[in-house]
């Protein structure tokens, strides 16, 4: 897929690079494949559920969500007011690998193992 000039030019001004470092950024051709399918991330929203708590210095209950977007930003809008960073370093793997599904075009709802 292409990425359009307003992309690219997007994608310098939200990342702060200078024209030098944009060139190098534009010459991987990993780049250009992330942001030609980033596209379809942007709707989504990422929610990981605790599923088991016991002793949580947060007070982390089953049931507790903590949403991202589809870059995996912390929506701290819609997430509980404390929030354990143990919590948080469990699931950017996840995060990483359901971003890495939308890149070769595979659902992540359909990872096998969560």
């Amino acid at each position: 897929m292409k990425v359009s000039e307003d992309q690219w030019r997007f994608m310098k001004e939200h990342l702060g690079y200078t024209d030098k470092e944009m060139k190098i950024f534009r010459q991987n051709p990993r780049n250009k494949d992330v942001l030609s399918k980033g596209e379809s991330l942007m709707n989504k929203t990422i929610i990981a559920e605790v599923v088991d708590s016991h002793g949580c210095n947060s007070h982390h209950r089953i049931g507790d969500k903590f949403y991202f977007d589809g870059a995996g930003n912390l929506l701290t809008g819609l997430c509980p007011k404390r929030i354990c960073i143990y919590a948080l370093a469990s699931v950017a793997t996840l995060i990483f690998t359901s971003n890495e599904l939308v890149y070769a075009g595979v659902n992540p709802n359909e990872m096998r193992f969560k």
